[in-house]
């Protein structure tokens, strides 16, 4: 099978309808809110530990499990995204998501159960948290690439992650906000909510193909088909496996990905900590400047997946893929090694959001070139892509704690530098333009 990389996608708008980008809002809602029930057992951590009785260490492996959970499960979930469809499977992530919430509102505390009950409860809910959270971008990917026209994939993904980083920037002082006027538990159940809304709202008005959709147009639904050609008959499901797990591009799009995610997970795991403890900020400002990048990364990520789609268009897949994915990485490295270096904590800030926000940049072209690749196999490629990046946040977070301990935040920063840098060089091998399954 192979893409035409020929693209109507730029095209006259179409009149009739623009159904895709509502089913696309949708999932940047989602996806915001996906953050939100990442980071709000992090935000509350504090209440949650006195409360139930925790130490620090049992907090912080109550908190650790999720990145296994969702880590473990990319793979798997890229695949139950690929047999249920992208309607089904988003619906049921999402209530679980709403379920596994509230449940941890609900927890017993020491006068109903035992402290390692309570431990174990936690455990499970957040481990389970993760293997929920786990196919949303993988499916998310395959809907896109349902949804939109051919070469114009990069601008939807790169949106979700705008809806994901704005979230994880809102996610901090809105969940502290709670906590301090309704309590830790009131926290749970109030951000339980919004599931309910979008899972009605995803199940009422998604579709797994613009064609089964009674509100898209003629004209909308040859925009999305046009420049597409037969899709093979799906193979058995360990012939399939076997092909994703052998196939070249997947697993270098996977490595490259693994490198920029070891950037990712320094902002995610340690900028607060490297601001109060190294740049000298009282946690309050540190709060505050640490929304910095996150809010840098969504506009580099709208603006690198919008990028990577007019360069499809001009180069092709291979080269407008790699362009973008390859400067962004870069420039990333020497922003990320020029904040560590800047005297004045206010710059450093700066340039760790440029840093960030370059980082960012790439995420179009990832899951771009994982959809050229992939073809109607992309939610379970998607899932390859993922886990290699994921795996990066169990080996960076704590590997940048014994680097920083032992050598200094200068050189825990270099490695970050030094593995963008690697990632930028894997894309020199990677064909965006070299399906996984060719047309049988």
């Amino acid at each position: 099978m192979r893409i035409a990389q020929s693209n109507p996608g730029h095209s006259a708008p179409i009149k009739g309808s623009n159904v895709r980008w509502r089913v696309l809002s949708i999932l940047i809602a989602i996806s915001f809110f996906s953050y939100v029930y990442r980071y709000n057992l992090s935000t509350s951590g504090i209440a949650v530990r006195d409360e139930l009785g925790l130490s620090d260490t049992e907090l912080g492996l109550v908190l650790t499990v999720f990145a296994w959970g969702y880590m473990i499960f990319q793979f798997p979930g890229g695949l139950f995204g690929q047999l249920l469809g992208s309607r089904k499977a988003m619906t049921i992530m999402v209530t679980a998501w709403g379920v596994i919430t509230l449940l941890t509102g609900l927890l017993p505390g020491q006068e109903a159960q035992s402290a390692a009950l309570i431990i174990g409860e936690l455990v499970v809910l957040r481990f389970l948290m993760g293997v929920f959270q786990a196919p949303l971008f993988p499916v998310l990917a395959a809907n896109v690439a349902d949804w939109f026209p051919v070469s114009r994939w990069a601008l939807p993904n790169g949106l979700s992650s705008v809806g994901a980083t704005l979230g994880a920037a809102a996610t901090p002082a809105a969940v502290a906000w709670l906590v301090v006027e309704f309590g830790w538990r009131a926290s749970f159940y109030l951000t339980a909510l919004p599931t309910v809304v979008l899972a009605v709202l995803w199940w009422w008005y998604a579709r797994d193909k613009p064609s089964e959709h009674s509100s898209v147009h003629p004209d909308e639904l040859a925009l999305i088909m046009a420049g597409r050609v037969r899709q093979p008959e799906q193979p058995p499901l360990g012939q399939l496996l076997k092909q994703l797990l052998k196939n070249r591009e997947v697993l270098l799009l996977a490595g490259s990905y693994f490198c920029m995610n070891w950037v990712w997970y320094i902002f995610f795991s340690w900028l607060m900590v490297y601001l109060v403890d190294v740049r000298g900020f009282d946690i309050i400002n540190a709060g505050i400047l640490a929304a910095a990048p996150w809010i840098a990364g969504s506009f580099g990520a709208g603006l690198g997946g919008e990028t990577c789609d007019r360069l499809c268009k001009r180069l092709g897949p291979r080269w407008g893929c790699r362009v973008p994915a390859i400067a962004g990485l870069c420039i990333s490295a020497v922003m990320l090694i020029s904040g560590a270096y800047a005297p004045d904590p206010y710059v450093a800030v700066a340039l760790l959001s440029a840093c960030y926000a370059c980082n960012q940049f790439t995420e179009g072209a990832y899951w771009q070139a994982t959809t050229f690749v992939g073809g109607r196999y992309t939610a379970a490629a998607s899932g390859v892509l993922n886990t290699g990046g994921n795996i990066a946040g169990v080996i960076a977070t704590p590997m940048t704690a014994v680097l920083f301990q032992h050598f200094g935040w200068i050189v825990a920063l270099s490695t970050g530098s030094l593995f963008a840098l690697i990632g930028a060089g894997i894309w020199l091998l990677i064909r965006a333009d070299n399906p996984m399954l060719a047309e049988t």
